[in-house]
């Protein structure tokens, strides 16, 4: 392997491209909503879809980057974690941190030429993530994956804003809510999987500190929550209303009946399993019905 090949790779590992990934998805679930919502053609558009992609995906690794700076002593001690650049020396810690000011002034520099307020909501995704979440809570509380969650549903806030500054639209609300509460099924699996590492870590995720019926109970909360949500979406579209409801309904069953067989390992296998389905389901139905309704003035 090449040294040019070794260093795309450690920056890689070190802004996390799969989460960089993932949540530009969301994104442009907002982006394109906003244009279907607006009448806006796919051609009026272009610059500020480009220009809220990169924004969003720089934001986002610089996000990574000052996490892995941060959390290099307790990532050295988990299994997952223990081989990230920041913990292996692969990458200084300056040049961690020079990486991370560079993204995060050309996201912002690039948000702001979309909409003062999409570049105000990639800061505030960038500092929520940073300070409340990696600084403040991560190792304190077992609340910590609610704070972290805000921050991971900024992107369809960030897409919306990108096309039209303002986001009071109940449908985009509702799409913020569902961005919010589908990652704390996703990451209370990911802790129950992943017990001894957090344990050792100490890191107060809430499995590992309240155990797997509290968390049966507060998971299966934020899934009537989920579903609820959805009706804010029936103010723009029934159709995505009602495959919000099916999607959440389809959740809250599966941990319900996954639960019952009493083996904490599969329930939280079956959940994160169909929280990774829920939210390629759902975003993408998203994306498919606001570019038809663009395309063919639905």
């Amino acid at each position: 392997m090449s040294n040019v090949q070794e260093i795309k790779q450690t920056i890689a590992k070190t802004i996390k491209t799969g989460i960089i990934t993932s949540n530009l998805i969301p994104m442009f679930a907002g982006l394109v909503l906003a244009m279907y919502t607006y009448d806006y053609k796919i051609t009026d558009k272009i610059p500020e879809m480009i220009f809220a992609s990169i924004g969003t995906a720089l934001i986002i690794g610089a996000a990574g980057a000052f996490n892995n700076l941060y959390d290099r002593d307790i990532d050295a001690i988990m299994q997952r974690t223990k081989v990230r650049p920041t913990v292996t020396g692969a990458i200084s810690i300056k040049t961690t941190v020079w990486l991370a000011i560079i993204m995060t002034i050309l996201g912002i520099g690039s948000l702001l030429l979309t909409t003062w307020l999409a570049a105000l909501l990639g800061f505030l995704g960038l500092f929520l993530y940073v300070v409340p979440y990696t600084i403040w809570t991560k190792r304190r509380t077992i609340w910590n994956t609610e704070v972290g969650s805000l921050s991971g549903a900024v992107p369809p806030l960030i897409g919306w804003a990108a096309i039209y500054p303002d986001i009071s639209h109940p449908a985009l609300l509702g799409l913020f809510i569902i961005a919010i509460i589908w990652q704390m099924p996703h990451f209370y699996a990911i802790a129950i999987r992943r017990h001894d590492d957090y344990k050792a870590a100490n890191v107060p995720m809430l499995p590992v500190v309240k155990g797997i019926k509290r968390t049966f109970i507060q998971t299966n909360i934020y899934l009537t929550i989920l579903i609820l949500s959805s009706f804010l979406l029936g103010t723009l579209s029934r159709g995505l209303m009602f495959v919000g409801l099916l999607l959440g309904g389809i959740w809250l069953i599966i941990s319900i009946v996954a639960y019952k067989q009493e083996d904490s390992t599969k329930w939280a296998k079956m959940l994160f399993i169909y929280s990774l389905l829920y939210m390629t389901m759902m975003f993408s139905t998203i994306i498919i019905y606001s570019l038809m309704g663009i395309i063919f003035n639905l």
